[in-house]
């Protein structure tokens, strides 16, 4: 079952009680409500009938209970983060679930095993089962720790810019938002979203560094160097294996729909999906932030500056599904923003080298 963390020991100790009391309850109730029996009270001659006399009310139980356990967790979680409860649920069950689904055949067969045999046969059947959901929980830790190392990075190269911080937490928010608009799959959604977190790694270089803490505009010299980054960080996301099919999307987040970006000039379809979604983001992250030398957009002159750039900066079809998409509403309301970002929204093309949304 799903464990809780909350800020104080009593919090999660309280928590944990009460959610495991309820989804055991509730699975106890609908199990003997279906006619389940204890296994300890079935004579051996019933021990072949247990599939159709004992097998539905145990499966239906476990379903019932995974069913609570998720959704009293996700709701929970969801409530104190501001988030939504399937997103929630999602991040939390979706690499997991299959084991899990798994696991509830396996219980009612462990169950089996000791009441017709013995505590030594039940143990034989549960020691590798036991294993495998270790190597599979060390595996998703290992898969957070990673996370997290992302995570470490991108903030490390934002601390150098104090204009800028968090900035690539909410476009890689804006990102998911504009992928799920447009109906991208999951898997898809999932590259996108990691794309778009990782799409300024490039700047870790210490070349960029005195760019970042820069003030003012960046003359034309500066604005060169600054046009390096996401080829830099192409290369660098290419050196890790797991990370090897975001390198597109990172490379060619500048690119523009009519061929006019950087570094490669590609148009249209030749622009990986993600760099064009990604670039978008960026655009509104940019739009709506506020920098010394001007004020953040209104959602109307965003909405102006996307139309006007469409189909020379920005996909057409990506524009036209996303403003008819209610998830447009939804980008401008400060509930919709990660918890760790700073709500704000540089123009969209402003033309000039100076420009600090590189």
């Amino acid at each position: 079952m799903q464990i809780v963390i909350f800020r104080t020991r009593v919090e999660t100790r309280i928590f944990n009680v009460a959610q495991q009391a309820l989804t055991l309850s509730v699975a106890i109730i609908v199990y003997l409500q279906l006619g389940g029996r204890s296994f300890l009270t079935i004579h051996p001659e019933e021990l072949g009938a247990l599939t159709t006399a004992f097998g539905l009310p145990a499966l239906s139980a476990y379903a019932v209970s995974f069913f609570v356990n998720s959704l009293v967790v996700s709701t929970s979680i969801a409530i104190k983060e501001g988030a939504s409860p399937y997103g929630v649920w999602r991040d939390l069950k979706l690499s997991s679930i299959g084991v899990d689904l798994l696991a509830s055949p396996i219980v009612f067969v462990f169950a089996w095993v000791y009441a017709r045999f013995d505590a030594i046969a039940a143990a034989a059947v549960w020691v590798p089962i036991v294993g495998l959901r270790q190597v599979h929980t060390i595996n998703l830790e290992l898969e957070r720790t990673n996370q997290e190392l992302l995570e470490l990075m991108v903030k490390s190269i934002e601390a150098r810019d104090p204009y800028t911080s968090g900035h690539s937490r909410r476009v890689q928010h804006y990102s998911l938002m504009i992928a799920r608009a447009i109906g991208l799959r999951e898997k898809e959604i999932g590259a996108v979203g990691q794309a778009a977190l990782l799409h300024d790694v490039g700047k870790i270089h210490e070349k960029y560094g005195p760019l970042l803490s820069k003030a003012d505009r960046l003359n034309a010299e500066e604005w060169a160097v600054m046009k390096e980054h996401p080829a830099d960080g192409a290369k660098l996301v290419a050196t890790m294996t797991r990370l090897r099919e975001l390198v597109g999307a990172i490379r060619h987040h500048h690119e523009n729909w009519d061929g006019s970006g950087y570094p490669e000039g590609l148009a249209e379809e030749q622009i990986p999906i993600a760099a064009r979604i990604v670039r978008f983001a960026d655009t509104i992250d940019a739009m709506t932030t506020d920098r010394p030398y001007r004020r953040p957009l209104s959602r109307e002159q965003v909405e102006a500056e996307i139309l006007r750039c469409r189909g020379t900066q920005f996909d057409p079809v990506i524009t036209d599904r996303l403003l008819a998409s209610p998830i447009w509403d939804a980008l401008f309301s400060p509930m919709a923003l990660p918890a760790s970002g700073t709500w704000g929204l540089a123009l969209v093309r402003t033309g000039t080298s100076g420009s600090r949304t590189a």
